[in-house]
């Protein structure tokens, strides 16, 4: 009985949470699940959105996997995410890219993969007020996270027979930021000859991506253009609703869904539950449960493709209860 971590997070998270735990205790996987309540609920009744509790959770059990917590924007409290990336030192971000038989899209034959560095860049938080009328923020780039993120993707890459990466930045006009980033990037390739190391501007990347992303396999990223890239590549697949993610460091490992906690849609029973799903089965492949994990997949995939009982998000009309019950049903 291998012992997670379970952050249910807010808004719709503790119901997709419930749906996840339940189909999970369906399909025979042994997990043991340490429950550790995070977020907006938690910051007005113990003061802090991620006591230390939940941390020293995650450290003892070594794997989490996380519905999504409320981020207030402009104003309130630091996102929760960046603070246990932080913390945990989670550096690498890994976001696959797959299109899925039953989701419609423009896109097609769309397989690659986001790898984000997770610690700093601009996410690190270093603001201040200058005036009333003007604030500041640094962009921090350091050799070491740059090389330890570009050396995930090509081991990534090599493990996963994949052939080439690309080191993306705005280094034409960040020139010693993003130039460290590439420079950092282009070391690291050496070690890796056998993987195509190619370069693109991250604007050029975005344009190309909604052009022909079929040419493009794993791709390496600071951390402001990896979070905008990876929702981008989110919605050449079908959006955030099936968009897995997971947050990697050498001792932990938080595997969580991408999209926000969807406030507006609290207790309808209507949120779709895929994408944490679609999580927890990578983070049961990456503990060894790999049995229950294919089950719950080929489960979920059949859903998808026959089509009958989809949520909202996806063009059904199904409840996340319904939708829960169907997968279910589809394993036994």
């Amino acid at each position: 009985m291998k012992k997670v971590t379970l952050i249910p997070g807010d808004g719709i998270g503790p119901e997709i949470s419930e749906a996840v735990v339940s189909i999970i205790e369906k399909s025979g996987a042994k997990i043991d699940w340490d429950v550790q309540n995070a977020g907006s609920d938690v910051a007005q009744s113990e003061g802090d959105p991620l006591p230390k509790r939940v941390i020293e959770s995650i450290k003892r059990n070594k794997i989490a996997l996380k519905a999504p917590v409320t981020t207030p924007i402009g104003k309130g409290f630091r996102s929760v995410n960046v603070r246990l990336r932080k913390e945990l030192d989670l550096y690498a971000n890994l976001r696959p890219c797959k299109n899925i038989e039953g989701i419609k899209t423009p896109f097609q034959d769309v397989d690659l993969v986001v790898v984000r560095e997770n610690t700093e860049d601009l996410y690190a938080g270093i603001e201040r007020q200058i005036d009333e009328n003007t604030a500041e923020s640094i962009k921090i780039i350091t050799r070491k996270a740059s090389e330890r993120i570009a050396r995930f993707a090509f081991d990534f890459a090599l493990k996963n027979g994949r052939k080439t990466v690309h080191a993306v930045s705005k280094a034409n006009i960040c020139k010693l930021s993003d130039g460290l980033f590439l420079d950092a990037a282009r070391n690291v390739a050496n070690d890796f000859p056998n993987i195509e190391y190619k370069e693109i501007l991250v604007d050029n990347l975005c344009m190309q991506l909604v052009q022909n992303p079929s040419r493009f396999d794993v791709l390496v990223l600071p951390n402001l253009y990896g979070d905008i890239v990876s929702d981008l590549t989110a919605g050449l697949i079908g959006g955030l609703g099936v968009a897995q993610g997971a947050n990697i460091g050498d001792e932990c490992a938080v595997f969580e869904p991408v999209h926000g906690s969807a406030p507006d849609i609290k207790g309808q029973n209507k949120a779709n539950p895929s994408a944490l799903l679609i999580c927890a089965v990578n983070m049961l492949k990456y503990i060894g449960e790999t049995a229950p994990a294919a089950k719950i997949e080929q489960a979920l995939y059949d859903v998808f493709a026959k089509g009958r009982v989809l949520t909202c998000d996806l063009g059904g009309n199904a409840t996340t209860t319904e939708f829960r019950d169907e997968i279910i049903k589809t394993m036994s």
